[in-house]
């Protein structure tokens, strides 16, 4: 798309905004339920082009994208009314009498930036988060999910006037273009190497912004962990997606005394789940493209590998992948792998585990897997990262009670539910003075008497 024709949207979007028609409470409740029956609407599509660029089955497409978007419609549907209401605070006796709020007041014109590997969630979602804080959008899908975003652009132009909600799809010049524009908030999914080229950008014009990046989310199995569930859930976090999701675990740091049991666990389970034919399995997916397969295939030693460590060039897939006797100093190790390669690796005690971690970049994610609740708390307070769980992988994204984000190199700000309303708005503090009385002490001519008043009201 032209440069011109951007700047004229992000121009209409502006003037739409300053109407004040989105500040409407029903207006933002009408436009969600106008989005979940488009995407009713457009189920069907939105899953056979996930499967198109992703391999993606109709079960995981639902369960993992399509299902918890409108989980967050839901959640908004049932809150927006409440969220958006005045907060009411006490006030300071040197303020009597007076009446003091907080308002929340949508941002204004916003660009959702979302990447390829959830293509349908992490594109909606953020969406259903900006509609009901009250602002307009502009989206820019990923061009590494073509089939998917066609799909989300016709299925907003169907459904929202452009003014209001508009789709520019395209490569890194509708990027650059759109980056060129001032925003009033810019929410971005992506990798470390674009978020801060976007952020840059967006310091230009003082914008804030929301950075859901990634990192090396390490996984850790105690060795009170029950071994088979762990492995079972595991194997589910990490191969999900072909292990292109931005929580899975990137690595596991096991306890030696169980490690050979949890190989043999995790052997186990890729072959119940996935069978011993993975690249023949429909429900198996694939890479996203040549460049990824081939960038992931360069991450195997082949002499570390215990199990799969097989691809296969024309479907660009790669076998779920086991690696052992893996160091920090393989290359394996030295980049978020963001595929289905699991490297495993030993750690002595509690406090190795706790220097591991946070002697690196803090991740999106982390897991850990044990039966001590003082390890697993221990884990839990010592280590910075955005979000995790205890005993299981995953799945703290999936609701809309609690908020979802990064924290350092892994990003900033958080989404879904309270803290997506909370990030797509800003937060005004107003005092409402009445008028039928006026304390004097804070007026020159300055006395004592005043500053005894100030004194008594202010300690």
């Amino acid at each position: 798309m032209e440069k011109e024709r951007i700047h004229e949207i992000v121009k209409k979007q502006r003037a739409y905004f300053n109407t004040g028609i989105t500040l409407d409470v029903g207006y933002r409740k009408a436009a969600l339920k106008k989005l979940r029956k488009a995407i009713k609407k457009h189920e069907d599509r939105l899953s056979a082009a996930l499967k198109a660029d992703l391999g993606k089955s109709a079960t995981e497409s639902f369960m993992c994208e399509i299902g918890i978007t409108y989980s967050e419609i839901s959640y908004m549907q049932r809150h927006v009314r409440l969220l958006a209401m005045d907060k009411y605070v006490l006030t300071p006796m040197a303020q009597f009498h007076s009446t003091s709020f907080v308002r929340p007041m949508p941002h204004g014109v916003t660009l959702i930036m979302s990447p390829w590997n959830y293509p349908v969630l992490l594109t909606l979602e953020p969406l259903v988060d900006a509609i009901a804080a009250g602002n307009t959008v502009i989206i820019k899908p990923s061009a590494y999910s073509p089939y998917t975003s066609d799909v989300i652009r016709e299925l907003i132009e169907e459904t929202f006037d452009p003014s209001y909600v508009a789709v520019i799809t395209g490569g890194r010049e509708e990027n650059t273009y759109l980056l060129d524009e001032k925003f009033d908030h810019i929410f971005f999914t992506g990798s470390k190497e674009v978020g801060r080229t976007v952020m840059a950008k967006a310091s230009e014009h003082l914008c804030p912004v929301t950075l859901e990046l990634g990192g090396k989310s390490p996984c850790i199995v105690g060795k009170t962990a029950d071994v088979e569930l762990a492995a079972r859930r595991i194997v589910f976090g990490k191969f999900l997606n072909c292990g292109q999701t931005c929580v899975a675990p990137d690595y596991i740091l096991c306890h030696p005394e169980i490690k050979d049991s949890f190989i043999e666990a995790v052997i186990h389970e890729i072959k119940k789940q996935y069978g011993e034919n993975y690249l023949e399995n429909e429900d198996y997916g694939k890479i996203v493209s040549r460049k990824h397969f081939d960038r992931i295939c360069g991450l195997i030693n082949q002499d570390k590998v215990v199990y799969g460590g097989g691809s296969n060039e024309e479907t660009i897939q790669i076998e779920p992948t086991v690696m052992d006797r893996v160091t920090f100093d393989d290359a394996v190790m030295q980049e978020e792998i963001f595929g289905p390669v699991m490297p495993i690796l030993k750690y002595k005690d509690r406090k190795e585990v706790i220097d591991i971690i946070n002697s690196r970049p803090r991740p999106l994610a982390l897991y850990v897997f044990t039966g001590e609740k003082e390890f697993a708390d221990e884990i839990m307070s010592r280590c910075a990262f955005g979000g995790g769980c205890i005993n299981d992988t995953i799945i703290h994204i999936a609701t809309s009670h609690m908020g979802f984000g990064g924290n350092g190199e892994s990003g900033m700000g958080a989404y879904h539910g309270k803290a997506g309303f909370d990030e797509f708005s800003t937060r005004k503090s107003i005092v409402d003075k009445k008028t039928w009385l006026d304390l004097p002490m804070r007026y020159q001519p300055y006395n004592i008497v005043n500053e005894k008043l100030l004194k008594i009201f202010l300690r």
